[in-house]
C-alpha cells in the first residue's frame, strides 16, 4: 500500500509527464504521431514503488467476434461465456467502446477470485456503451450504469438487450453529469458502492476536476475503484498524480500495445 504521508512515485510521474510534453512537440512537429515512441518507454516507469508488486504487462485479447452483420455499427465481444451485442454510435464519444473498456472487461473476467463482483454492488461512471457493466453484470454484480443524458437511450439499449431474460440482478441505468446534484441524486445515506468502475473517462476535456470530485464522492471506506485508461496526453498524466495524491493507489496491469494502464485505488485512512 502507498504511504499517505508521501505522494506514491511523484519524481517517476513527473518525468513522465515531463517526456508526454517533449513527445506533443515533436509530434506537432512531424505532423506523424506514428513516429512517437516516448510514451510507451516512458508509461511503464509509473508502475513501480517501495511496496507494491509491478503491474502486470498484458494484451487485450481478441474478444471481438467477427460477424456478417448489415449494421456496421454493431459489435459482437464474448466475456463471462456469453455473447455481447454492442451497438455503437459515431455521434459521441461515450457511445464508441474505447481500449480501457475492453482491458478492465477482461482483466474482471480473468481475475474473479481477486475481484468478486457476485453480489457486490457496482457502479460505473461514464459508462458509455455499457460493455463494462454488461460484464459485471453477467459475473454477479448488482450494476447501476451511468453517463450523461445524451448517451443514455444507447446505453440502456445495450445493457437491456445483453441482460434480458438472463439469471442476473437486474441493471439500472441513470443519468449522472459528473460533479452535479450528486448529493441529491445519490445521497450517502442511501447509496454506498463496494466498487466504482471507471474506463477512459480521462482525455482532453473540461470535466476532470468534476470527476475527480465524483470519484472521491462515491469512494468510501471499503470502496475499491478500478479505472483502466488509455493514456494520451500529458494532462492524463497531471490526473493520474492527482488521484495518486488523493487515494492509496496501485497499477493492477499494463497494457503496453495500447497504452492503457489499469489502476486500483481506495481512500486513505486517518
Amino acid at each position: 500500500m502507498i504511504s499517505a504521508q508521501q505522494p506514491p512515485f511523484p519524481n517517476k510521474i513527473q518525468r513522465v509527464m515531463d517526456c508526454q510534453i517533449e513527445e506533443e512537440e515533436t509530434c506537432e512537429e512531424q505532423h506523424d504521431s506514428k513516429k512517437c515512441t516516448c510514451s510507451s518507454e516512458c508509461a511503464s516507469s509509473t508502475a513501480e514503488s517501495d511496496s507494491d508488486p509491478p503491474p502486470v504487462i498484458l494484451k487485450i485479447l481478441q474478444n471481438w467476434v467477427p460477424r456478417v452483420s448489415p449494421y456496421f455499427d454493431k459489435e459482437h465481444y464474448t466475456y463471462a461465456g456469453h455473447q455481447i451485442i454492442i451497438q455503437e454510435s459515431i455521434e459521441h464519444f461515450g457511445a464508441v467502446v474505447w481500449p480501457g473498456a475492453l482491458a478492465l472487461s477482461q482483466y474482471l473476467e480473468s481475475n474473479q477470485e481477486q475481484f468478486n463482483l457476485k453480489d457486490k454492488k457496482v457502479l460505473e461512471i461514464g459508462a458509455g456503451t455499457g460493455l463494462v457493466s454488461i460484464v459485471a453484470c453477467l459475473l454477479g454484480a448488482y450494476v447501476t450504469a451511468t453517463d450523461v443524458p445524451e448517451v443514455l437511450e444507447n446505453l440502456s439499449y445495450n445493457i437491456s438487450r445483453n441482460t434480458k431474460d438472463m439469471n442476473m440482478h437486474k441493471p439500472e441505468v441513470r443519468k449522472l453529469v459528473w460533479g452535479e446534484g450528486l448529493n441529491e441524486d445519490f445521497p450517502v445515506s442511501t447509496y454506498h458502492y463496494d466498487f466504482i468502475l471507471a474506463t477512459d473517462v480521462v482525455y482532453h476535456h473540461a470535466a476532470l476536476d468534476a470527476l475527480l470530485a465524483t470519484m472521491v464522492y462515491f469512494c468510501k471506506p471499503g470502496t475499491v475503484l478500478l479505472w483502466a485508461n488509455k493514456f494520451r496526453f500529458s494532462t492524463d498524466y497531471e490526473f493520474l498524480e492527482k488521484v495518486c495524491n488523493i487515494f492509496n493507489t496501485t497499477i493492477l496491469a499494463e497494457f503496453p500495445e495500447s497504452n492503457v494502464k489499469l489502476l486500483k485505488a481506495t481512500v486513505r485512512e486517518n
